[in-house]
């Protein structure tokens, strides 16, 4: 086990940019559209995995990282099964946060919002997009449920492979989720701990109120 005294030792500068108002888009999802570009233009490590917090009904959080397929000015978009714990926690309590982390960038995007499920049509597309392995596993997972061993993914791959061949449909129990922000950070690291920090929160008027929040 790895001295905790190690652990508490670690230190690192961040110096690679900086964040200020004037730099900054007046527009939360232009900010994060630029932020995100950036990302994928310097390869860093999966661009596009952002962690989704969600709340129980015993409001116990919960937390898992998923992969961001769509945004625009409604919303970001991923896609997931409806009946995994995610799904079941989503129904009870329509609110969640997602976050980015960019490490090479020394950069993290936190956002908060409802979510509600995209269209039938939307996901249809999207599924009917994705390799044939990835659709027939949407049927073969009955995620988040306990199962006696990999042998249960295994068979019901190849039973799902064998009764839809080349087309299989999208599961009622799969599709896709929107999260709608009403409030978005941009966190970039600095020198000395005294990170750039702008918040964003929407406004009953449907602007945006920019403002600087301490590190």
């Amino acid at each position: 086990m790895t001295n905790t005294s190690s652990i508490a030792d670690l230190r690192k500068s961040y110096e690679r940019a900086e964040l200020s108002e004037s730099d900054s888009h007046p527009d939360p999802m232009q900010q994060f559209d630029r932020w995100l570009n950036e990302a994928i233009r310097s390869e860093v490590p999966e661009p596009n995995a952002m962690t989704l917090a969600t709340v129980a009904s015993n409001l116990r959080p919960s937390t898992r990282v998923v992969l961001i397929k769509g945004y625009d000015a409604r919303g970001i978009v991923w896609y997931t099964n409806y009946l995994s714990r995610k799904g079941h926690e989503l129904a009870g309590n329509p609110f969640a946060a997602l976050q980015f982390h960019w490490v090479e960038l020394e950069r993290v995007v936190r956002i908060e919002g409802r979510v509600e499920k995209v269209s039938d049509e939307d996901s249809d597309a999207y599924f009917h997009s994705r390799p044939l392995d990835s659709r027939i596993g949407a049927w073969a997972s009955p995620q988040s449920e306990v199962i006696s061993g990999r042998s249960v993914l295994v068979a019901n791959a190849a039973r799902y492979g064998a009764q839809f061949l080349l087309q299989p449909p999208r599961p009622a129990h799969w599709g896709g989720y929107r999260l709608v922000p009403d409030e978005w950070q941009f966190w970039q690291g600095r020198r000395s701990r005294l990170h750039d920090r702008l918040r964003y929160r929407l406004q009953d008027s449907g602007q945006w109120q920019r403002e600087r929040l301490a590190p």
